[in-house]
């Protein structure tokens, strides 16, 4: 992540661009919702959608292909839900392609499933399942920020690895390989991007208040 242009086979490409595509919908109706029905949370999601794409810009080399970088999006998929997160990923990772060379067009399928699909979904789970039991605020939202983006990567491991399995070993060896070299850098940034997605949280909430934050959106 990000997938460079032209890098993943064709099948593959479309495979993921497929699959994204119902959750790119699903969000556009619930973003649609939240505009129509809270129009204060809108400087709010534009404040989540700065925050992806301010961190996701920031690009560290990684294995062939493929880079490593915070993704930013378990801020907004604790504040509003995984699948609004979908469509400000994709919108994000467009920009990037477009203006920054960071992934690509016919990788954009798998860039958005592995960071806008996946990573807010088990950013969102990893909160809901802590703040139940009672954990800390700030400790639910760097655990829910740090392996929200961790997964991100462990999926960008498995798309590469099925696109490209070891000649030996096949497919289990093939990612075993990216596993490990995506996991020195991954593991650090991860953790330092729980950390800001923590304060940053925390600021929101000063100025926001809890229940702003934490009302469900359906």
């Amino acid at each position: 992540m990000h997938i460079m242009e032209g890098f993943l086979p064709k099948g593959w490409a479309v495979f993921w661009t497929l699959i994204t595509i119902p959750f790119f919908i699903l969000g556009i109706r619930k973003l649609n919702s939240i505009f129509k029905n809270q129009p204060n949370k809108k400087l709010l999601v534009a404040l989540a959608g700065a925050f992806v794409f301010l961190l996701s810009a920031l690009k560290i080399p990684s294995v062939a292909g493929s880079c490593s970088h915070p993704t930013g999006v378990g801020l907004g998929a604790i504040m509003f839900g995984p699948t609004i997160m979908t469509v400000i990923g994709v919108i994000v990772l467009l920009f990037q392609a477009l203006l920054l060379a960071h992934g690509g067009i016919t990788t954009l399928g798998a860039n958005a499933f592995s960071m806008a699909v996946v990573g807010p979904f088990v950013s969102f789970g990893i909160f809901m399942i802590l703040r139940k039991r009672n954990v800390n605020i700030g400790v639910s939202v760097f655990f829910a920020s740090a392996l929200g983006s961790l997964c991100t990567y462990i999926v960008t491991s498995i798309q590469l690895g099925l696109a490209f399995p070891d000649p030996v070993g096949g497919v289990a060896a093939s990612l075993v390989k990216f596993l490990g070299i995506f996991a020195i850098t991954q593991i650090p940034i991860s953790t330092v991007e729980g950390i800001i997605t923590a304060l940053v949280y925390d600021k929101i909430k000063e100025y926001e208040g809890e229940s702003i934050l934490n009302e469900k959106i359906n």
